[in-house]
Protein backbone atom coordinates (compact mmCIF):
# COMPACT_ATOMS: atom_id res chain seq x y z
CA UNK A 1 0.00 0.00 0.00
CA UNK A 2 1.49 3.45 -0.78
CA UNK A 3 0.94 6.51 1.20
CA UNK A 4 -2.06 7.60 -0.80
CA UNK A 5 -4.48 4.50 -0.01
CA UNK A 6 -3.79 5.27 3.63
CA UNK A 7 -6.46 8.17 2.65
CA UNK A 8 -9.28 5.12 3.45
CA UNK A 9 -7.60 1.98 5.04
CA UNK A 10 -9.13 -1.09 6.48
CA UNK A 11 -6.73 -1.72 9.70
CA UNK A 12 -6.48 -4.17 12.09
CA UNK A 13 -5.67 -2.96 15.44
CA UNK A 14 -3.52 -5.16 18.11
CA UNK A 15 -2.00 -4.48 21.33
CA UNK A 16 2.41 -5.65 21.64
CA UNK A 17 3.20 -5.12 25.22
CA UNK A 18 2.48 -1.11 25.90
CA UNK A 19 2.18 -0.36 22.31
CA UNK A 20 -1.29 -0.38 20.12
CA UNK A 21 -0.18 -1.36 16.51
CA UNK A 22 -1.96 -1.85 13.17
CA UNK A 23 -1.40 -3.73 10.11
CA UNK A 24 -3.52 -3.38 6.83
CA UNK A 25 -6.12 -6.16 6.51
CA UNK A 26 -5.52 -6.45 3.09
CA UNK A 27 -2.12 -8.39 4.44
CA UNK A 28 -4.04 -9.97 7.19
CA UNK A 29 -4.37 -13.90 6.28
CA UNK A 30 -5.82 -15.18 9.06
CA UNK A 31 -5.60 -14.52 13.31
CA UNK A 32 -5.16 -17.86 15.30
CA UNK A 33 -4.19 -18.40 19.19
CA UNK A 34 -1.11 -18.40 20.51
CA UNK A 35 0.73 -21.92 18.91
CA UNK A 36 3.40 -23.39 20.09
CA UNK A 37 6.72 -23.17 18.14
CA UNK A 38 9.30 -25.68 16.95
CA UNK A 39 12.48 -23.22 17.44
CA UNK A 40 14.78 -23.43 14.24
CA UNK A 41 18.48 -23.63 15.31
CA UNK A 42 20.55 -20.74 14.37
CA UNK A 43 17.71 -18.83 13.12
CA UNK A 44 17.60 -15.04 15.28
CA UNK A 45 16.21 -14.27 17.96
CA UNK A 46 13.58 -12.74 17.04
CA UNK A 47 11.86 -16.10 14.97
CA UNK A 48 10.27 -17.70 17.86
CA UNK A 49 10.14 -20.98 15.67
CA UNK A 50 7.87 -22.68 12.92
CA UNK A 51 4.13 -23.51 13.17
CA UNK A 52 2.01 -26.07 11.01
CA UNK A 53 -0.81 -24.51 9.47
CA UNK A 54 -2.95 -27.00 7.59
CA UNK A 55 -0.01 -28.47 6.06
CA UNK A 56 1.75 -25.34 5.85
CA UNK A 57 5.01 -24.43 7.64
CA UNK A 58 5.05 -20.64 9.09
CA UNK A 59 7.61 -18.49 10.22
CA UNK A 60 6.20 -17.11 13.61
CA UNK A 61 8.15 -13.76 14.45
CA UNK A 62 8.14 -12.76 18.44
CA UNK A 63 5.94 -9.52 17.87
CA UNK A 64 7.39 -7.77 21.29
CA UNK A 65 11.11 -8.51 19.92
CA UNK A 66 10.77 -7.33 16.66
CA UNK A 67 8.86 -4.11 17.82
CA UNK A 68 11.98 -3.20 20.58
CA UNK A 69 9.19 -4.05 23.75
CA UNK A 70 10.12 -5.57 26.85
CA UNK A 71 9.41 -8.82 27.18
CA UNK A 72 5.85 -10.85 28.33
CA UNK A 73 5.18 -11.89 31.79
CA UNK A 74 5.81 -16.07 31.47
CA UNK A 75 2.79 -18.25 31.82
CA UNK A 76 2.93 -20.46 34.76
CA UNK A 77 4.44 -23.84 33.46
CA UNK A 78 1.03 -25.55 32.84
CA UNK A 79 -0.57 -23.13 31.14
CA UNK A 80 0.28 -21.98 26.84
CA UNK A 81 1.49 -18.46 26.50
CA UNK A 82 -1.47 -16.23 26.02
CA UNK A 83 -2.32 -13.87 22.89
CA UNK A 84 -2.72 -14.86 19.33
CA UNK A 85 -0.68 -15.03 16.21
CA UNK A 86 -1.59 -13.17 13.21
CA UNK A 87 -0.65 -14.98 10.00
CA UNK A 88 0.46 -12.52 7.57
CA UNK A 89 1.01 -12.18 3.70
CA UNK A 90 4.12 -10.47 2.02
CA UNK A 91 4.52 -9.94 -1.30
CA UNK A 92 2.66 -9.93 -4.43
CA UNK A 93 0.39 -7.34 -3.27
CA UNK A 94 -1.69 -9.51 -0.39
CA UNK A 95 -5.45 -10.64 -2.06
CA UNK A 96 -5.97 -12.86 -4.57
CA UNK A 97 -3.91 -13.34 -7.35
CA UNK A 98 -2.46 -15.98 -9.82
CA UNK A 99 0.84 -16.93 -11.46
CA UNK A 100 4.35 -15.20 -10.20
CA UNK A 101 2.85 -13.33 -7.71
CA UNK A 102 0.06 -15.84 -6.11
CA UNK A 103 4.17 -18.00 -6.18
CA UNK A 104 6.06 -14.99 -4.40
CA UNK A 105 3.32 -14.10 -1.67
CA UNK A 106 5.24 -15.49 2.07
CA UNK A 107 3.48 -16.35 5.17
CA UNK A 108 4.74 -15.13 8.17
CA UNK A 109 3.55 -15.39 11.72
CA UNK A 110 3.27 -12.05 14.09
CA UNK A 111 2.92 -12.77 17.93
CA UNK A 112 0.37 -10.22 19.80
CA UNK A 113 -0.96 -9.79 23.31
CA UNK A 114 -4.13 -9.16 21.68
CA UNK A 115 -6.36 -8.20 18.67
CA UNK A 116 -8.37 -4.87 19.73
CA UNK A 117 -10.40 -4.06 16.93
CA UNK A 118 -10.70 -4.16 13.08
CA UNK A 119 -11.17 0.07 11.46
CA UNK A 120 -11.55 1.95 8.78
CA UNK A 121 -9.81 4.92 9.02
CA UNK A 122 -9.94 7.83 6.77
CA UNK A 123 -7.21 10.77 6.06
CA UNK A 124 -7.96 12.99 8.77
CA UNK A 125 -7.77 9.89 11.05
CA UNK A 126 -4.09 9.34 10.62
CA UNK A 127 -1.28 11.63 11.16
CA UNK A 128 2.53 12.14 10.21
CA UNK A 129 5.32 9.52 11.44
CA UNK A 130 7.78 11.88 13.04
CA UNK A 131 8.12 12.37 16.67
CA UNK A 132 7.09 8.92 18.08
CA UNK A 133 9.53 7.72 21.08
CA UNK A 134 10.71 4.15 21.72
CA UNK A 135 9.55 3.13 17.92
CA UNK A 136 11.93 2.33 14.97
CA UNK A 137 10.57 5.52 12.03
CA UNK A 138 11.41 2.57 9.51
CA UNK A 139 8.45 0.75 10.64
CA UNK A 140 6.09 2.66 10.86
CA UNK A 141 3.61 4.16 7.89
CA UNK A 142 1.38 6.28 10.00
CA UNK A 143 -0.10 7.34 13.57
CA UNK A 144 -3.54 6.78 14.22
CA UNK A 145 -6.01 7.78 17.19
CA UNK A 146 -8.91 4.52 18.61
CA UNK A 147 -11.13 5.90 21.40
CA UNK A 148 -8.88 8.54 22.02
CA UNK A 149 -5.28 6.28 22.23
CA UNK A 150 -2.66 6.62 19.95
CA UNK A 151 -1.78 3.32 17.50
CA UNK A 152 1.28 3.16 14.82
CA UNK A 153 0.32 1.46 11.34
CA UNK A 154 2.88 -0.69 10.77
CA UNK A 155 5.10 -1.04 7.73
CA UNK A 156 4.30 -5.00 7.53
CA UNK A 157 7.66 -5.41 4.79
CA UNK A 158 10.06 -3.27 6.86
CA UNK A 159 8.83 -4.91 10.01
CA UNK A 160 8.90 -8.78 8.58
CA UNK A 161 10.79 -8.43 5.04
CA UNK A 162 14.19 -8.62 6.53
CA UNK A 163 13.26 -11.86 8.37
CA UNK A 164 12.03 -13.88 5.08
CA UNK A 165 15.53 -13.38 4.13
CA UNK A 166 17.93 -14.67 6.69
Amino acid sequence: MNEENLVRARLLVFRVGGLACAAEVDHVREILPRLPTTRIPGAPPVVAGLVNVRGTLVTVVEGWRALGQNPPIAPPLHETAAGSTIVLELGGGGGGGTGDEARNRKLIGFTVDEVLDMLVVADTTLEDRAGLPGVDPTLVRAVGRRHGELFIVLNVAALLGPVLTT
